[in-house]
């Protein structure tokens, strides 16, 4: 093959990706078309060797990167040579497998021999172990040829089971694909009975929560069942227990830190936090007195403790004092 002669032809052929649509081909080169795909068209240049023009380099990378993996399989057509946008490769002859199907019936022998292409499709590396009746070409030797492999690589999601191969198939020869593939490998028919059950599962499901146009009236209705704030008591309760879970973690986490002993912190916080709810917060002062003797620190006063102004500001702090003063005159009283 001229490999000069066929880069001239080729500046005469244009192809240009379409969405969801076969490819749109300009060709004024001598070569003829032999068809074309969603990803480029295949032009003969030899009785033995053609060239599948692509739309954009993406594809015609993805593409020659597949071939290569199975390069030396006897899966794929050889390649000759590659360009930014073309790859010329072997002519793939023979009949494929959904023409093959239409007038002879699927055997254990050829079920056998898709699985093999399957296995050989996991050995190189693939990431889609699927494939489309139509890529695959029996030959007259009964071996199997595909084409078109650009989607079998480079992908973020694949079906976990063959079933682009089995959908071609047709219900009929799905069923007697998968009872042949029961008798010759039962592990991997139970496998992809799974997936297969898991699929129709997950229709299901999507058919339950099917997005539908929602009551706003109603569901504004229903949500102020959860509502707290309006209810000046339930709000105190929620607050409280707000205050009194995050109080609690992140003082466990600071004992945790300095090596104290959890569970010990935990029943000291909790006692003194029913302590605080009693006297709605008057001995919070005594609160941080005992939390640092407990953690070994030092006492401070509490006029210059930041948490001061969280639990009751000015007020709380005089009735504070004012109670510990009390307790003073009434112990010289008894005395």
């Amino acid at each position: 093959m001229d490999t000069n002669q066929l880069e001239l032809w080729l500046q005469d052929i244009q192809v240009q990706n379409m969405v969801n649509a076969d490819v749109e081909v300009i060709n004024n080169s001598p070569l003829q078309m032999l068809g074309k795909g969603r990803q480029g068209a295949v032009f003969q240049v030899t009785e033995d060797i053609c060239v599948k023009v692509f739309g954009n380099e993406e594809d015609c990378e993805r593409e020659h990167y597949a071939l290569s993996l199975g390069q030396g399989s006897g899966l794929f057509p050889n390649i000759h040579a590659k360009g930014p946008l073309y790859i010329a490769m072997d002519i793939i002859h023979g009949v494929d497998l959904r023409e093959y199907l239409q007038s002879q019936p699927l055997t254990p022998e050829l079920s056998a021999k898709l699985i093999e292409m399957l296995v050989i499709f996991k050995t190189i590396g693939f990431e889609r172990i699927d494939h489309h009746k139509r890529q695959i070409f029996i030959q007259p030797d009964g071996t199997l040829k595909v084409i078109d492999v650009a989607r079998t690589v480079w992908r973020d999601r694949v079906y976990p089971y063959p079933r682009k191969l089995l959908t071609s198939l047709g219900e009929e020869n799905k069923d007697v694909f998968l009872t042949h593939v029961q008798e010759m490998a039962p592990e991997l028919y139970g496998e992809w009975m799974h997936y297969i059950r898991m699929e129709e599962l997950s229709r299901q499901i999507y058919q339950v929560l099917l997005p539908q146009k929602e009551d706003k009236v109603k569901l504004k209705k229903m949500s102020q069942q959860l509502a707290t704030t309006e209810d000046e008591e339930q709000y105190v309760l929620q607050l409280t227990g707000l205050v009194h879970k995050v109080f609690k973690e992140e003082w466990i986490k600071t004992m945790l830190a300095r090596g104290a002993d959890p569970d010990a912190v935990m029943t000291r916080i909790d006692e003194y936090w029913k302590s605080l709810e009693h006297g709605q917060y008057r001995h919070l002062d005594r609160f941080l007195i005992e939390g640092r003797r407990f953690a070994g620190e030092k006492h401070h006063d509490f006029d210059k403790h930041p948490i001061k102004k969280k639990y009751g500001g000015e007020k709380v702090h005089k009735e504070a004092k004012g109670n510990k003063k009390k307790h003073k005159e009434k112990k010289r009283h008894h005395s």
